[in-house]
C-alpha cells in the first residue's frame, strides 16, 4: 500500500485570524497534485501548516503521514519523516555554503536517529552524489561553493531549492510557487528539472497560479482553493482552464467561498491602513 499524506478538516489561524476553514486533501507517494487559487486564498498557508511553521496555528483537524500525527512533531522531525518544502521566497544564509548545508541536511534526513556530533555522510561519497545530481540538473559545480541564496537571482534561488529536493529525495514535497518571479524559459527549465529528479516515488503538491510549471508534471489531481477552502477538483485540464480564464467562474460557482475571500482581503486592507 502506498504511503499517504492525509489532511483532514484542517483549520489554521495566523495572528488569531482563521485562514484555512476545513481543508481535506490526500496525497499518495508517486502522485502529483496541483493546488491553484487567487492570491490570499490560503495556498501557502496550507504548505506552512504541513511543514509546522510556528506562526501558523492549527485549531482543528489533523495532518498525518501513514498514520503518524505530524502535528505532534517539530519541523525538523517532520523533515525526517519525509516532508520537504521549497519556499516561494527562500532566505539567504551568508557564510554557509550550499554544499555544507546539503551535506548536513542529507545526513540528518537519511540518518534520523543521528545525534549531534556524530559523523556526517563521508565526504567522498557525498561529493560524488552531489556532482551527479548537479550534472543531471545541468548546474555548474561552482554553484555548490556559493553561500546559500546570498546574492542569488530569483532563478538561482529556485534552482537551489530543486537541488535540495534532488539530494534529500523526500517522500512528499510541497513546492510553493516555484515559478514565482521567473521568466518563461526559467519556468520551463524548473518544470523539466522537477520531472527529471522526482521519478515515480515522490508525492508532490505544486502550489501555483499558472499551469506552466505543470508542463512536465501533469497533475493527477488539480485542486482549486478559494476563501480558505478547496472548492473544486479535477484533472490537468482544470489547470489549463484556470490559466486561460482565471478564477471568476470559480467565484461564481462558489459564492460563499468568494465572500470569505473578499472579507479576508478587506480585513488585510484595513489592518494595513492602521499600521
Amino acid at each position: 500500500m502506498s504511503e499517504t499524506l492525509k489532511i483532514t478538516n484542517l483549520h489554521v489561524s495566523v495572528a488569531g485570524k482563521e485562514i484555512l476553514c476545513g481543508v481535506d486533501l490526500t496525497i499518495r507517494r508517486g502522485e502529483t497534485h496541483a493546488l491553484m487559487g487567487p492570491n490570499g486564498s490560503g495556498k501557502s498557508t496550507l504548505g506552512f501548516a504541513i511543514l509546522g511553521h510556528p506562526g501558523y496555528e492549527v485549531t482543528q483537524g489533523s495532518i498525518t503521514l501513514d498514520g503518524v500525527d505530524l502535528l505532534e512533531l517539530s519541523p525538523d522531525e517532520r523533515a525526517r519523516q519525509g516532508i520537504f518544502m521549497a519556499f516561494q521566497r527562500p532566505m539567504a544564509i551568508p557564510g554557509v555554503k550550499m554544499a555544507d548545508l546539503l551535506r548536513h541536511a542529507t545526513t540528518n534526513v537519511r540518518q534520523p536517529e543521528r545525534r549531534e556530533g556524530e559523523e556526517l555522510i563521508p565526504m567522498r561519497e557525498f561529493r560524488k552524489e552531489l556532482r551527479g545530481k548537479m550534472e543531471q540538473l545541468k548546474m555548474d559545480v561552482e554553484f555548490a561553493r556559493r553561500y546559500v541564496n546570498d546574492g542569488f537571482s530569483g532563478g538561482e534561488m529556485k534552482r537551489a531549492e530543486i537541488l535540495q529536493l534532488a539530494m534529500l529525495q523526500p517522500k512528499f514535497a510541497i513546492l510553493d510557487e516555484t515559478d514565482s518571479g521567473l521568466d518563461a524559459d526559467a519556468v520551463r527549465l524548473a518544470s523539466q528539472s522537477i520531472a527529471e529528479i522526482r521519478g515515480g516515488e515522490m508525492g508532490i503538491l505544486i502550489i501555483t497560479h499558472h499551469e506552466r510549471l505543470l508542463e512536465h508534471n501533469a497533475p493527477d489531481i488539480t485542486h482549486v482553493m478559494l476563501g480558505g477552502r478547496i472548492v473544486e477538483e479535477g484533472g490537468p485540464e482544470l489547470a489549463v482552464e484556470l490559466h486561460k480564464h482565471g478564477f471568476d467562474a470559480i467565484r461564481a460557482r462558489h459564492p460563499e467561498a468568494a465572500a470569505a475571500e473578499r472579507k479576508l482581503a478587506a480585513d488585510e486592507k484595513a489592518e494595513t491602513a492602521m499600521t
